[in-house]
């Protein structure tokens, strides 16, 4: 059972939220927040597997509630959830800790199928949202081109290395197998060796190394 914690400002939303998730056999909504301050509170006591954040909220904004769920409850994963379009929100969120971001305008089936993926470790990212971030991350990484993050890279073989660029560039592991000629269960395999190596917690944070390590560069693509 994936318990899940709902934050959100609108009472409406959580609602809907609380109505489609406890149609799931595998899903029980276990609370709901109305402000950051409290989805940080009640995912302390509460211990959720999945944090549906919306990222705009008065007070403490998701974001920073992320921030601070994955520091008091690192077993939590933090799904953010937006009506803006926005990239700067989705880097944000991910370097943040956040395991996923999706638009609040998403298909209740993809909503389903994301919790599903991040309750279970894989990260959940609108796909028109990774594209869009190889073009415009270059004006959100670090200055000085990445250098302490291409530092973790030094553990990773050729062919790990290979696996994370292709991860950063949002493709699945079917896709990545397709790409590198190499079977699928290997890929899994590659990235969990990648994860234990770099101390990263999941492919959402693997996604931010390869970005910001400059493993995947916008102007290439």
């Amino acid at each position: 059972m994936i318990r899940v914690l709902l934050a959100d400002d609108e009472a409406l939303l959580r609602m809907a939220f609380r109505t489609v998730l406890g149609a799931q056999p595998d899903m029980e909504p276990v609370g709901g927040a109305a402000d950051g301050e409290e989805a940080v509170r009640l995912a302390r006591r509460l211990r959720p597997d999945v944090v549906l954040m919306d990222v705009r909220m008065p007070g403490t904004d998701g974001i920073e509630a992320t921030r601070r769920i994955v520091r008091a409850a690192p077993d939590s994963r933090v799904l953010l959830l937006t009506t803006f379009d926005l990239d700067e929100y989705a880097f944000a969120g991910l370097r943040a800790g956040a395991s996923g971001f999706l638009l609040k305008n998403a298909h209740p089936e993809r909503l389903l199928a994301a919790v599903r993926e991040v309750a279970a470790g894989d990260a959940a990212v609108s796909p028109r949202v990774t594209r869009r971030l190889l073009d415009t991350c270059a004006a959100l990484l670090p200055s000085g081109g990445g250098t302490g993050q291409e530092e973790r890279l030094r553990p990773l073989t050729a062919r790990e290395r290979q696996v994370l660029a292709q991860v950063g560039r949002g493709l699945s592991n079917a896709e990545i197998a397709d790409a590198l000629h190499l079977a699928e269960a290997t890929v899994k395999s590659h990235l969990g060796r990648i994860l234990q190596k770099t101390g990263l917690r999941d492919r959402a944070q693997a996604v931010v190394l390869a970005y910001e390590s400059r493993l995947v560069r916008p102007d290439l693509g």
